[in-house]
């Protein structure tokens, strides 16, 4: 869900192939996000996967931008290689990045958010589900809006939405 005011909800598909992002836009998702290694939770696309669903779907595409699978508290190898990646997945035509940064505390990593969000620009930003992991979500939320994320991806800190209903609905009055 976004921050901004919504119209009807909008279910997020995760798809870690160009085949997957041309099915969904078959089927008339709007926007997909692209990852790897799905069972490990998704990490960042290569930019062959990125280049191929491009060319193949005329939707937005959200490239994942994690280096790892884990937790999100990230050094600075992790980062370099991050940053790295914005550059490429969006000379590869990425519409937008996901991302997520905590701190050890469960705290949103405010530094190296607002520093990612800049370096990403202008392409959108979508914190993904690490915000499910922070220590308050609606302060959580509150942090992201004020360093200008365009849209949180959550369960409202539930296994899945469903399950996290009633916080979703709190989250999206918040915002």
């Amino acid at each position: 869900h976004g921050l901004g005011p919504m119209t009807r909800p909008l279910v997020a598909v995760c798809l870690d192939s160009a085949e997957g992002v041309a099915a969904a836009a078959q089927a008339g998702a709007e926007r997909v996000e692209l990852c790897a290694n799905l069972i490990e939770g998704g990490t960042t696309p290569s930019a062959g996967a990125l280049g191929r669903a491009r060319e193949t779907s005329g939707i937005g595409i959200m490239a994942m931008l994690r280096p790892r699978a884990g937790d999100f508290v990230y050094d600075a190898g992790d980062l370099d290689v991050m940053a790295r990646d914005i550059d490429v997945v969006g000379e590869g035509g990425a519409d937008g990045v996901v991302f997520g940064f905590l701190r050890a505390d469960g705290e949103i990593d405010e530094e190296k958010t607002a520093r990612f969000v800049e370096r990403a620009r202008p392409m959108e930003v979508t914190f993904h589900r690490a915000f499910d992991m922070s220590r308050d979500l609606s302060s959580s939320l509150e942090v992201l809006a004020d360093l200008g994320v365009s849209r949180v991806l959550t369960s409202g800190g539930r296994a899945t939405a469903l399950e996290g209903m009633d916080i979703l609905s709190d989250l999206v009055a918040q915002a």
